[in-house]
């Protein structure tokens, strides 16, 4: 069956969302704010799961209409083929988020969608009470400027929870944006790559994926191999395919962190991702980073102020480290910051 999927994703990030997708044969992508659109059948859903590294999820898009009322979210919500997907047993919680719309109360929004989608299937399964004692169909709604989308979640836990990081200091990278970093750095594995700031090791692990084009849901559930539209097969072969697709080889990926407690920590989360063969961590300190090599990569989110250091001890270090970079031969920087005055204390 062909069905219209949504893969929402971090502001930003949407071409490469959309580029992962073309590379896994979705059709009819459109890249909108905070979502990419794209279509396909069983198999696409189970393979984007298992493979997209930037996206947050992948969505069953059931279906969009205007609803400036009560009423008409009702009616357009009724309208829309829920049987198509959920069982009769099927447990079907409702979750969603209003913005610039008439319907702004969420929890009133979400008893009028649970209970069109009851008269739905009341009318088509013909039974008058459901126990929802099966798998679970997450639905989720988002009214923006009256107009509703409406969905179906096949992913879970969101897709940034690769499953090796159960630990992390005290600042954390979302994995997906991680992901995102290394790929907009284009490292492809020949150089060597380098992270002087790197915490419990998200950029180093995410690189490592790209360098081995690890699929990062391998070795991960998702909310959909519950479901019967999905045969057990089609998550196997999917499986089987991206392993297949794996590259082997010497790398050289670093990651540094002042701290020793984060060290330990990102060697932890590199043994559980399986790269701590090709990834290497040491208690180093970014103000004083040195390479021997020619070129190469340095992929960072150094601390700022707000969140770890003070804010003249994040400049003073900025100006460290930018010092200590500017010593380095051909090298290229991708770095990440909310500091809003970083340029202007960069190796100053």
């Amino acid at each position: 069956m062909e069905m219209k999927l949504s893969a929402p994703c971090l502001f930003g990030l949407e071409s490469l969302v959309s580029d992962e997708l073309k590379r896994l044969r979705a059709e009819n992508i459109q890249a909108e704010n905070g979502r990419v659109l794209f279509s396909g059948g069983a198999e696409l859903i189970a393979r984007a799961n298992i493979n997209l590294a930037c996206a947050e999820r992948v969505q069953i898009l059931v279906g969009e209409f205007d609803a400036k009322s009560f009423d008409e979210l009702f009616e357009g919500t009724k309208a829309l083929p829920w049987e198509n997907f959920i069982p009769k047993d099927g447990a079907f919680p409702v979750k969603g988020h209003s913005l610039n719309s008439k319907l702004f109360s969420v929890p009133d929004c979400q008893a009028i969608v649970k209970k069109a989608v009851v008269e739905r299937l009341k009318s088509k399964y013909k039974i008058s009470w459901f126990e929802e004692s099966g798998p679970k169909f997450q639905i989720s709604f988002m009214l923006m400027k009256d107009r509703a989308s409406l969905y179906l979640d096949t992913s879970g836990v969101g897709l940034h929870k690769r499953g090796y990081r159960p630990l992390g200091n005290a600042a954390p990278l979302r994995e997906t944006l991680a992901a995102a970093m290394a790929k907009l750095s284009r490292y492809r594995g020949k150089e060597e790559f380098n992270d002087p700031f790197c915490g419990s090791g998200t950029i180093v692990i995410e690189a490592a994926f790209a360098a081995k084009n690890r699929a990062p849901g391998l070795f991960r559930r998702f909310e959909a191999e519950t479901w019967p539209l999905i045969p057990n097969f089609v998550w196997e072969e999917e499986r089987k395919a991206a392993r297949a697709r794996e590259f082997s080889g010497e790398y050289r990926i670093w990651g540094g962190d002042i701290d020793k407690k984060s060290i330990e920590i990102a060697k932890s989360n590199a043994q559980r991702a399986g790269v701590s063969d090709i990834v290497a961590f040491e208690v180093a300190d970014a103000r004083e980073f040195r390479r021997e090599t020619s070129g190469g990569l340095i992929v960072t989110n150094p601390p700022y102020g707000e969140r770890i250091m003070e804010k003249k001890e994040a400049e003073e270090l900025y100006r460290a480290f930018g010092r200590a970079f500017r010593a380095l031969e051909d090298w290229k920087l991708y770095l990440l910051t909310s500091h809003t005055e970083f340029e202007l204390n960069f190796g100053e």
